[in-house]
């Protein structure tokens, strides 16, 4: 371990980032460093209560505050960015959610515009037992309640866009951002193609479970203290954000309409068929539409996400991304625990 360099990092109110590039970096990181994070909710955390409605607590566009941006010293444009979650911990014991105006898959919003009024504004506030790793619901008009498994996730993960590109935190896209899809969990390792010099890699907006889809456009807000492994993949192109886990390969694509975001997708994984694991265009369009998982990320934010999965074990036995996911998972296994990671 006395070659493993950790970075901890508790950012102040103020010191988070809103946007994936137009920030200046917090830290300059080499490949292989451990980031040991705190990241606040997409609310700030703002709302703490029922009675804390996000129109009255929060100010447009303060949403979804990024922890970062990182430099990752040698990433150049061309160059893919690994960040491998090691574990995604609630910081608190409890999380919110709740409906927003004219935001959200069931709604009327400024982009779909109708005559219909905006949906009431509600708060929910989720007790989380973090020992038992479950999360409470309790109905807000009837006496259900229900304990949940957690599932906790990261929404917002990306790097500067490219072309000179500041994009708002609450946008998906080629370089990442907001594509809240409940796959970027711990276990997993996300990579993302690198486009302006150091990467400047964030992260934020945590999810102690989150549905497919996200419909109402708010997950189970929580913050988080993560720890993550920053790679970097010299040489290697990544187009759109990707995943790996130890049991499938993820491409993701986001757009509006939704059919451009499934598009995109599914184009990304039999582009990576192609590349790393000796299919043909044709005969990876084949296998994909028979073998592939399609899960929503998101229908509500700015751009939809969408996901294209395959299981590893159908897949020829071939190495992608250099066998990186594994090396990273040996690390992981290897680092200390909680308050020990900060004190090796």
């Amino acid at each position: 371990m006395n070659d493993v360099q950790i970075l901890t990092l508790r950012p102040e109110p103020g010191e988070c980032a809103w946007t994936f590039g137009g920030a200046p970096p917090v830290a300059r990181i080499a490949p292989g460093t451990v980031l040991d994070l705190f990241t606040e909710d997409c609310f700030a955390g703002k709302v703490r209560s029922e009675k804390d409605l996000v129109s009255e607590v929060c100010e447009f566009p303060f949403l979804n505050p990024q922890t970062g941006p990182f430099h990752v010293e040698g990433a150049e444009p061309g160059d893919t960015v690994a960040v491998h979650f090691v574990s995604i911990e609630p910081a608190r014991d409890w999380a919110a959610s709740t409906t927003a105006p004219l935001f959200g898959a069931l709604t009327s919003t400024h982009s779909t515009a109708s005559l219909q009024p905006p949906l009431p504004e509600t708060v929910w506030i989720w007790e989380l037992d973090r020992a038992r790793r479950t999360a409470r619901f309790s109905a807000r008009d009837s006496d259900f309640s229900i304990e949940l498994p957690m599932d906790p996730m990261h929404g917002t993960v990306g790097v500067a866009p490219a072309n000179l590109e500041v994009r708002s935190a609450l946008v998906p896209d080629a370089h990442g951002g907001n594509m809240d899809t409940p796959e970027m969990r711990a276990g997993v390792t996300c990579y993302l193609g690198v486009n302006v010099e150091g990467a400047l890699l964030s992260l934020g907006d945590g999810h102690a479970r989150q549905g497919e889809g996200e419909t109402c456009g708010v997950a189970v807000e929580c913050a988080m203290n993560t720890v993550v492994i920053v790679e970097l993949l010299k040489g290697v192109s990544t187009p759109w954000p990707r995943l790996e886990s130890d049991t499938h390969i993820i491409s993701t694509g986001s757009a509006r309409p939704l059919e451009d975001a499934f598009r995109i997708s599914q184009l990304d994984l039999v582009q990576w068929l192609v590349r790393d694991y000796g299919f043909s265009e044709l005969d990876a369009y084949q296998f994909a539409t028979q073998t592939v998982e399609s899960p929503l990320a998101n229908v509500c934010d700015t751009n939809y996400t969408c996901v294209a999965k395959i299981r590893k074990e159908w897949l020829p036995a071939r190495e992608t991304h250099r066998g990186l996911h594994a090396r990273l998972r040996e690390t992981a296994a290897s680092l200390p625990r909680g308050a020990d990671l900060r004190t090796s």
